[in-house]
């Protein structure tokens, strides 16, 4: 591995994603991205040092949690060190030439899928077709150009890689956000930017499968006015029907409040595993430039 990492943030996904956004929001303008084909791609840069971080979706407004990243989250040895939330505007984007008459088909991620619902029932005769990322697919409908494809990504993808843009906004509603977080190796510091002041920690939390633990270790936050921003669960596996809980509170873990709340969820947990308190970029949620 490299003394100093050749890219600064990894991203999942090709030139005119909306990682990619996020990712450059994350590391500046100027910053050295690494695309990756796969969320684990992403991970394992981080990990070997390829890249200083990672840039992670892990929820959208109107699809939800993006399930693939909290199970790489629980998996890879990774913490978080910042968040920021994007507007995402979805287009329909075309090899030049094609018209909106002759489309059958339209690749996108699909959460990217999920966040345009009514357009496809509006639409009948346009299949909805699962690609690994929304830039990747508009990339790939126009160097293929089979005359009945389109993709859904951002505007910009049309320009990067030389598509025509038929529609716009096909987002089911204009609060349209996705929230990115920033992953690196642990002890590592966030990069230089105007970051809030506002804190935020995550936990990953398994409890006894007994009645009343969940509401045991929630009220831990509670007693002590913590705000609990969100919950999560996803299954663990080898044990069927249990579950790992993550967890977003208001506020940082060297905070005495919350410090004194996580060692005490500690005592009454199966396992606590603390992924960090990070700070979000200013501005966001914001108009994204795609």
């Amino acid at each position: 591995m490299d003394a100093i990492a050749r890219h600064d943030v990894a991203f999942q996904g090709v030139a005119a994603a909306f990682a990619e956004e996020a990712a450059l929001a994350f590391g500046g303008a100027a910053a050295r991205t690494l695309p990756c084909h796969r969320l684990e791609e992403v991970f394992d840069a981080v990990e070997s040092g390829a890249a200083r971080f990672g840039a992670l979706p892990i929820e959208n407004s109107l699809a939800g949690p993006v399930l693939p990243s909290y199970d790489l989250l629980a998996a890879r040895p990774l913490g978080l060190v910042g968040e920021v939330v994007l507007r995402v505007s979805h287009a329909l984007i075309a090899p030049r030439g094609v018209h909106f008459e002759a489309i059958r088909r339209v690749l996108s991620h699909p959460v990217a899928l999920a966040q345009c619902e009514d357009f496809f029932r509006k639409n009948p005769q346009i299949e909805a077709v699962a690609a690994y990322n929304t830039a990747g697919a508009a990339r790939d409908v126009v160097l293929a150009n089979t005359g009945d494809a389109a993709a859904i990504a951002s505007s910009r993808a049309a320009d990067v890689h030389g598509g025509a843009v038929l529609l716009r906004e096909l987002e089911d509603h204009p609060q349209n956000f996705t929230r990115f977080l920033l992953v690196a190796q642990v002890g590592a510091s966030p990069p230089a930017g105007a970051w809030s002041a506002e804190r935020k920690t995550s936990l990953i939390v398994t409890l006894a499968h007994r009645p009343g633990t969940l509401a045991a270790a929630l009220n831990v936050f509670a007693e002590r006015a913590i705000d609990l921003s969100k919950i999560e669960s996803r299954p663990l596996r080898g044990r069927p029907f249990e579950y790992a809980f993550f967890i977003d509170l208001v506020g940082d873990a060297a905070d005495p409040a919350l410090g004194d709340a996580i060692r005490e969820i500690g005592v009454r947990a199966t396992t606590v595993r603390l992924l960090g308190s990070y700070a979000a970029l200013p501005g966001s949620p914001a108009r994204s430039p795609g």
